[in-house]
């Protein structure tokens, strides 16, 4: 479930598995914390979609960091990172091409937006879960999964007319 759930987020199986890792570690840690609000399932994923992000917010950083230094080289002007990996078990090789793509602008949503699309449309948990999970209301839960849904038909349309 968890390695699941990373994986919709950095479409990656090594980084995925190390999220996994971390979520576990993190749980383990703190299971003295749990106070029974919820259940463990949603406490869980509560911790993984965190990890998820703070996973993906320093992968940015490290990017961005490379792409600074790299302007200060004098032998080249190219950037020091390689776009990631999209190595998602299950994706036919003909498929991949247009998954990556539809990932690439997910991976664009906003961090609340991406969360509740990913938790509800692609790990299919209901609207009350993405809530509890989030800390939101189900009414906030809709709202962000159809502007998520507006803005990913919006970034498709720019690409297919441009």
């Amino acid at each position: 479930m968890i390695f699941n759930l990373a994986l919709q987020y950095v479409q990656n199986t090594s980084d995925a598995e190390e999220i996994t890792q971390d979520v576990f570690v993190t749980v383990h840690q703190r299971m003295d914390s749990f106070k029974g609000d919820s259940t463990i399932s949603t406490w869980v994923y509560r911790i993984g979609v965190n990890k998820c992000l703070d996973f993906i917010k320093a992968k940015k950083r490290a990017k961005r960091f490379a792409f600074v230094t790299s302007l200060y080289r004098d032998d080249t002007m190219e950037l020091a990172h390689d776009p990631p990996d999209f190595d998602h078990p299950g994706v036919l090789l003909e498929n991949r091409e247009d998954l990556q793509r539809l990932f690439g602008f997910i991976n664009q949503l906003p961090d609340n937006q991406r969360t509740a699309l990913i938790l509800h449309k692609i790990e299919d948990q209901s609207q009350s879960d993405v809530a509890e999970i989030m800390g939101i209301t189900v009414k906030a839960v809709e709202s962000l999964v159809q502007r998520a849904k507006a803005n990913l038909l919006k970034k498709i349309h720019e690409v297919n007319e441009g």
